[in-house]
């Protein structure tokens, strides 16, 4: 790796602190060779209910072995989990100040029927960065690495021990809740996010 590079984890629509640390970093690449770990940011993510945190996850077909790869996971559609992650984040989200500027957007790629887990993540990446107005290149590793210092993100939950706010829905029947999908963030913030997640300290992140 080069000396100012980080590493990621894949995400679907990734938690505020995951991309805290992306859009401060002009040159990162996201594991595609790492063994899948299951309920993590790689096919799970948390929305603002009405009745407090929904963990919204994509199922897999599972494997005979426990240990597959990242990029060969592949979706199953037994159920019909891409009908009712929208229908989820439509009831979630309908009365916060930006849903209906974005959902057009959102709604689209729950219409996509992607094979693999990887190729479903870099789509939901790719209208994160829409949303965010961002245009970094977007590269993946090409071989698995154990990599010991500051720039490997791989085994972070992506929580933070900072106390930051922003107005968000059912705060006044949840109390304010950290650290949710940067959907959460983007839907009542808007245009706003991207200033937000740049004054959020990397260092209490983990």
């Amino acid at each position: 790796m080069l000396n100012n590079q980080i590493i990621l984890p894949t995400s679907y629509f990734g938690p505020i602190p995951y991309y805290s640390i992306l859009v401060k970093s002009d040159n990162y690449v996201l594991e595609k060779h790492e063994n899948f770990i299951k309920q993590t940011v790689r096919s799970r993510c948390i929305i603002n209910s009405s009745s407090g945190k929904l963990n919204l996850s994509i199922p897999r077909i599972r494997k005979n072995s426990s240990k597959t790869k990242i990029k060969d996971i592949r979706i199953c559609y037994n159920e019909p989990w891409q009908k009712i992650h929208l229908r989820s984040i439509i009831t979630c989200y309908n009365s916060s100040p930006f849903f209906d500027y974005y959902k057009e957007k959102i709604s689209k790629i729950f219409n996509l029927k992607e094979k693999f887990l990887i190729d479903f993540s870099l789509k939901s990446h790719l209208i994160v960065m829409d949303f965010l107005k961002l245009n970094q290149n977007i590269n993946y590793t090409k071989f698995f690495e154990n990599i010991n210092n500051s720039t490997d993100y791989r085994n972070y939950g992506f929580c933070s021990k900072e106390d930051y706010k922003y107005d968000q829905v059912y705060f006044t029947k949840n109390d304010f809740i950290k650290d949710l999908s940067i959907l959460d963030l983007i839907f009542n913030l808007g245009p706003e996010s991207i200033d937000f997640l740049k004054k959020i300290d990397n260092n209490q992140i983990f």
